[in-house]
């Protein structure tokens, strides 16, 4: 196995491209970061015979990298996290269609992009945590009470750049219109205790320590945090207390993301590439996704996380996660237009 670290992704490509034709193996582009996915892989190979070459690195990056290798691309899969950055691989030309019974019976429709240009196998839910000895829940029911007023001063968030809140605020476009959403998202930077600053943890860490007293952040960052070797991020965690927004009679749900992966178009290993989609939404892969990373797994009903169990049941959004993409480049414009950092 060939496997190329995220701050090499720029090197010449002589290696790979050795491979690119070679039989029982699947080369793949990730953009996942995560220790945890070579389980995926091999527990892939173990199943198959497949042998899988990995080549990690920055989604855009990547995306730039097949454009550049272009018809000699050794790339079967690209994978990555956020349907934003999906929809940026796609919109470029990346991803082929697939057509897959396993695919499209194992995957939930909301799920898969409508013509098979990609697929979420993991879900990551972007929720609020929350400061329980100034904040009464009740307060935030919704990402649309993260604007209140009574709120001032109250609010950690990360940077408009970030990709996270970039489809966060195109799921409120979808349900709330352009104006709605607009409105929301100047209510938030009102509301702002610091300018944005840091990554998901940051967020948590700043309720935990008085700085703000609600914050938003992924789901499984939490997790990692309650899990944590470092005692001052689990006590950080455990300061704080989770909430799923949306849940209300008749509401939309939790806002879901995925991680998601596609065939590259042209791809020179093509029948081992669809194994490859096929096995992630195995019962198998998707348990290896809820316990390595704790997100969500897609095919409902499988063992997950005993902290995510613990959470019980909540409502997700069912919207096609397809359109957190499409609906991006208005949400970078209204960013920018209400002076979201």
């Amino acid at each position: 196995m060939f496997h190329i670290s995220r701050l090499a992704v720029a090197i010449a490509l002589s290696s790979a491209a050795s491979l690119a034709y070679a039989e029982g193996s699947v080369n793949i582009y990730s953009a996942r970061h995560y220790d945890s996915d070579q389980a995926l892989y091999d527990a892939f190979t173990k199943e198959t015979g497949i042998e899988v070459n990995v080549l990690e690195g920055d989604s855009d990056q990547l995306i730039q990298r097949i454009e550049r290798e272009g018809e000699a691309s050794p790339a079967d899969i690209m994978m990555t996290v956020d349907a934003a950055r999906l929809w940026r691989a796609e919109e470029d030309g990346v991803f082929a269609t697939v057509d897959s019974t396993v695919l499209n019976e194992r995957l939930p429709e909301n799920m898969r992009h409508p013509e098979g240009k990609w697929f979420g196998f993991s879900q990551r839910m972007r929720v609020f945590f929350y400061n329980p000895d100034t904040i009464d829940p009740e307060q935030i029911p919704t990402y649309e009470s993260l604007a209140d007023p009574d709120l001032k001063g109250k609010v950690c968030i990360r940077s408009s750049n970030n990709v996270y809140n970039q489809s966060l605020l195109a799921s409120i476009i979808e349900h709330d219109g352009a104006e709605g959403a607009e409105q929301w998202a100047q209510g938030v930077v009102d509301n702002m205790g610091r300018p944005p600053e840091g990554g998901d943890r940051d967020q948590i860490k700043a309720v935990a320590a008085g700085e703000c007293d609600v914050a938003v952040s992924n789901h499984y960052y939490y997790v990692r945090m309650l899990n944590s070797d470092d005692a001052s991020e689990k006590e950080a965690a455990e300061k704080v207390k989770i909430l799923f927004p949306n849940q209300g009679e008749g509401d939309r749900g939790v806002h879901v993301n995925v991680g998601g992966a596609g065939l590259v178009e042209g791809a020179p290993n093509h029948d081992n590439a669809i194994k490859f989609l096929e096995f992630l939404a195995s019962d198998e892969a998707q348990e290896l996704f809820a316990q390595g990373n704790y997100e969500f797994p897609v095919v409902e009903g499988l063992p997950i996380n005993e902290t995510l169990t613990s959470w019980g049941e909540f409502k997700k959004d069912d919207v096609n996660v397809s359109v957190l993409g499409a609906n991006n480049p208005e949400a970078v414009k209204i960013f920018d237009r209400v002076g979201w950092r």
